[in-house]
């Protein structure tokens, strides 16, 4: 196997870490993964996400960013001919690096219930599942936000 560079994410990457993550399987893109909102992403987050490099092709990429207090990492995938060999799990150090430099102390990932390999994946890296919590989701829109006064 050819060396694998790491570097930042840079908005240019878009369209080849998009078509990484719509070739992978339990990733859940929504429209808030276009490259206008990515971009924001980046700037509101700079230096957590990143890209693995074969050469000039671009082979995993891992989007990272925080809230000032707790970690997150999201849409972590690696081409399919290139899972299996540590590219992935260097995404995430890369992460986990960039957030205790930064003074973040915990990180979180939200993994589909179903996808028993990637809660393998993560739980071989020393991750633990926390069954005492709920996630909760609400789509924003202003229908709920009409009868509201702002002042």
């Amino acid at each position: 196997m050819e060396t694998i560079q790491y570097r930042n994410l840079l908005p240019g990457d878009f369209p080849a870490v998009m078509a990484i993550w719509q070739a992978t399987e339990n990733i859940g893109l929504s429209s808030a993964d276009n490259p206008e909102a990515l971009a924001g992403f980046l700037e509101r987050n700079p230096v957590l996400s990143f890209v693995a490099m074969a050469g000039e092709r671009q082979v995993g990429a891992v989007l990272c960013g925080h809230d000032g207090r707790r970690g997150a990492i999201y849409h972590l995938a690696v081409a399919s001919s290139y899972r299996r060999k540590g590219v992935g799990k260097h995404l995430v150090n890369l992460c986990l690096h960039s957030l205790w430099e930064i003074g973040i102390e915990r990180c979180h990932i939200h993994v589909y219930t179903q996808n028993q390999a990637g809660i393998n994946f993560w739980q071989q890296g020393g991750w633990f599942l926390r069954p005492e919590l709920a996630l909760l989701s609400i789509d924003v829109n202003p229908n709920p936000f009409q009868s509201l006064s702002i002042s």
